[in-house]
């Protein structure tokens, strides 16, 4: 009896100490093809990475792969619309609770766009909207250095956090972030260029802990279904290219960036949104006004350049800007037409085979601007 009592808890203890829960989950897409979607997660121990999934808890599919890792990538198809996926991912001993995510819808698709996500505001509007898709338009962390130390391009301790911060919300919500220059900034700015890069202009950390399309620095993103495309680009502070405080990849008209973009516009989708981290004022003018020319092929752009809500319009194309921060320093449109210190977000409603509503929204949830767009 004495060996019995001796013995069972030592069992019980080892059992619990195997056990490991993995929390730290997000979704992203790494193929222009909203039929696969990629499940990201990160282990202590390193190991194999194994999704099983399905429309049930009893899953039914399962996609592994024989790697050893701590930060995983495992992308599986999608083969059903209007529906609800269940999931759980494991690494040896390590597994998650079953956790689920919407399909894309065939009739109506709600997509969020935010920007500037410097700290942990309330995101309880956004997610009361359940949407099928966000969004942001750069600056998804405060800085890299101070938590990683100077220099440090593959240090990725502040996305690690961004999760942390909202595990419902990443596990149950495909995530496609663009890059601001908060995203890369490994050293200190400092009120005058330095002798060494303040940014990583490669984005390594980003790119590593995010799967997304293409160079990942620029990509974009099809949902066919719905005649609509996204486009992230690398603008940001682009006064400062060419020297040390240089963050963004080039956009001259001959650079890579202008050249993949004026291919996706050059027989877009009936919807285009592009996204970046820069004063659209500043952005339309490069290369002799032929972004803006390019720019007017879509429907819209958006921005999270600056602590601000707005709506402006040139020669009848709208530029927007949002902000999670929209209390601090503005620097507006021109153009505007909307203009306001808010909190805010964007929520794009798109109808199949109908037009596009984009509405302004406080934290709060209330609707602060609202257009439609129809087809073009």
């Amino acid at each position: 009896m004495k060996i019995v009592s001796i013995l069972i808890p030592i069992l019980l203890t080892s059992q619990f100490a195997t056990a490991v829960e993995i929390n730290r989950i997000w979704l992203t897409h790494k193929t222009n093809d909203p039929s696969k979607i990629v499940v990201n997660w990160m282990t202590e121990e390193q190991g194999d990475s194994v999704v099983h999934f399905g429309l049930t808890t009893d899953y039914g599919e399962t996609v592994r792969i024989d790697e050893n890792s701590t930060l995983h990538h495992v992308e599986i198809p999608l083969m059903h619309r209007n529906t609800t996926y269940h999931y759980s991912v494991s690494t040896g001993e390590q597994r998650s609770a079953d956790a689920t995510f919407k399909a894309y819808p065939s009739g109506v698709l709600r997509v969020a766009v935010v920007a500037d996500w410097q700290g942990k505001p309330d995101l309880s509007a956004i997610e009361n909207d359940d949407v099928h898709l966000l969004l942001t338009a750069g600056d998804n962390i405060a800085r890299l250095w101070d938590k990683c130390g100077e220099g440090k391009k593959d240090c990725i301790k502040p996305y690690e956090e961004l999760i942390d911060a909202y595990p419902k919300l990443f596990r149950s919500t495909p995530f496609m972030p663009a890059l601001g220059n908060h995203d890369r900034e490994i050293r200190p700015r400092g009120s005058k260029p330095p002798a060494e890069s303040v940014y990583d202009v490669d984005a390594l950390a980003f790119r590593s802990f995010f799967e997304l399309p293409d160079d990942e620095w620029k990509w974009h993103f099809d949902l066919p279904e719905f005649d609509l495309r996204f486009v992230a680009l690398d603008f940001n502070h682009i006064s400062d290219f060419g020297t040390t405080w240089q963050t963004c990849h080039a956009f001259d008209e001959n650079s890579e960036q202008f050249l993949w973009y004026s291919k996706l516009m050059d027989q877009p989708p009936r919807f285009v949104v592009t996204l970046y981290n820069e004063r659209s004022a500043s952005v339309r003018n490069q290369a002799q006004k032929q972004w803006h020319e390019l720019f007017q092929r879509g429907t819209c752009c958006i921005t999270g350049y600056g602590y601000f809500a707005e709506r402006a319009e040139v020669d009848g194309f709208p530029y927007y800007n949002t902000s999670l921060s929209g209390k601090g320093n503005q620097y507006p449109d021109p153009n505007s037409k909307y203009l306001e210190g808010e909190d805010s977000y964007i929520l794009l409603t798109v109808k199949r085979d109908g037009a596009m509503t984009i509405e302004i929204k406080s934290l709060k949830n209330k609707v602060l601007d609202r257009q439609e767009y129809k087809r073009q």
